[in-house]
């Protein structure tokens, strides 16, 4: 899976630019001695010597192995973009205004003019639709306007060393291995961002082997200069994850007055019948079921979610990626922004805060994930059984009052 799955942090696609070049260290500085370099280069000298016969099982030559690996060294920047992510706790509203704001909107619907052509030809073969390939382009790199210039390998190979993500990166790394030994790409051309992800937008090299498609019919699948190719190779791996032709990514919505919180899931029918109304006024889908999402509480935006949000969130696991995906290309397509009001004055959690309410869910038996200081969809749904065995509106948004509930409760 490709990087931004790994990276769910919202920096990496809020600003594919600043992800790719935020924090950077110089490498001179980083190697400031021979006796500060010297332990570096002999731990990556054994890495490199334990990679070996993983890449020659693989069908890796010496001759590709060398050529990958001639004059790379770990890269310290990288390491140190690994610890800043963990601490990126910026509010949905803001990641969404960022991700939406200054020219995005304009610049998509510029991208969609031009490439109007072969949007409509992927969209008729793959049958995903042309804004949420236009809203995954624009997140990952502007429309193409910064794919990112680090080496691939250095980066990978920096990654897999230290064992961020566990075998991932290694994995990754050998991937790009084949990639080079196949001859899919040329080892200079083996780009991208500073964690492995490459092209208009942003394969990691196991996605580029499975979902990489020839648009153009050149013979080389070239996600890297070729916008066609690219956005091909977008649609066939939103498809190859199971996304369903006619069905919207969500919808904004609004819930009546004394709405039955219980109710989370289920038909867009049932919905209706229980009152919830499209925010634009249009009725809901015919067929299929979605849940109900709430981003900011129950005080804030309310969304109706289908399972295409969740094949969105296989390119990355955050939901406000995702969200900003299908918003931004809804806003390329003209629809409206999001109406209902975010509660920006309202208290809010910060990451300790959020790591006491998961340890405590977890000693409940609700959450079984580590305490990481996220709100995830684990995080949510664990908050929403809290909420309905205690009484309170189940909208899954931990808060500060919820926490000092739990506390008083024990």
């Amino acid at each position: 899976m490709r990087l931004s799955v790994i990276a769910a942090t919202a920096i990496i696609s809020l600003a594919p630019a600043l992800a790719q070049t935020t924090g950077s260290i110089s490498v001179s500085a980083a190697r400031a001695t021979d006796a500060r370099t010297a332990p570096v280069n002999a731990s990556f000298d054994a890495f490199l010597k334990g990679l070996w016969p993983q890449a020659q099982a693989r069908g890796i030559s010496r001759a590709t192995f060398d050529l990958a690996f001639r004059g790379v060294t770990p890269d310290a920047s990288i390491v140190a973009l690994t610890k800043k992510q963990s601490e990126f706790t910026a509010p949905i509203w803001g990641y969404l205004n960022s991700a939406l704001g200054g020219t995005r909107i304009p610049r998509g619907r510029d991208a969609a003019a031009e490439n109007a052509g072969v949007l409509a030809q992927v969209e008729a073969r793959y049958g995903v639709p042309k804004e949420v390939v236009l809203g995954i382009w624009g997140m990952e790199t502007n429309y193409g306007s910064f794919k990112g210039d680090k080496d691939t390998i250095r980066c990978l190979a920096t990654l897999a060393q230290i064992r961020y993500r566990g075998d991932f990166f290694r994995d990754e790394l050998l991937t790009a291995l084949e990639l080079i030994e196949k001859g899919h790409v040329e080892r200079t051309e083996l780009r991208g961002s500073w964690a492995g992800a490459m092209g208009h937008t942003q394969f990691m090299p196991s996605s580029y082997m499975k979902y990489a498609v020839d648009w153009t019919g050149d013979g080389h699948a070239d996600i890297w200069t070729s916008t066609s190719d690219a956005l091909a190779s977008t649609a066939n791996y939103l498809k190859g994850y199971g996304w369903v032709p006619g069905l919207p990514w969500g919808l904004e919505v609004t819930l009546p007055e004394r709405f039955d919180y219980r109710i989370n899931k289920a038909s867009f029918s049932s919905f209706a019948a229980a009152g919830v109304r499209r925010a634009d006024g249009r009725p809901l889908p015919a067929s299929g079921e979605g849940r109900l999402f709430f981003p900011a509480g129950h005080r804030g935006p309310v969304m109706l979610l289908t399972e295409n949000f969740d094949v969105i969130k296989k390119y990355n696991s955050s939901d406000a990626y995702a969200l900003a995906v299908g918003h931004l290309g809804d806003r390329i397509m003209g629809r409206p922004a999001i109406q209902a009001d975010w509660p920006v004055q309202a208290p809010r959690l910060d990451k300790t805060g959020l790591q006491e309410v998961q340890r405590r869910l977890k000693a409940a038996g609700l959450y079984n994930h580590d305490a990481d200081g996220r709100i995830g969809t684990g995080t949510r749904e664990a908050v929403r059984q809290y909420q309905l065995k205690t009484g309170e509106i189940a909208d899954g948004y931990p808060t500060p009052a919820l926490l000092a509930k739990m506390r008083d409760a024990r």
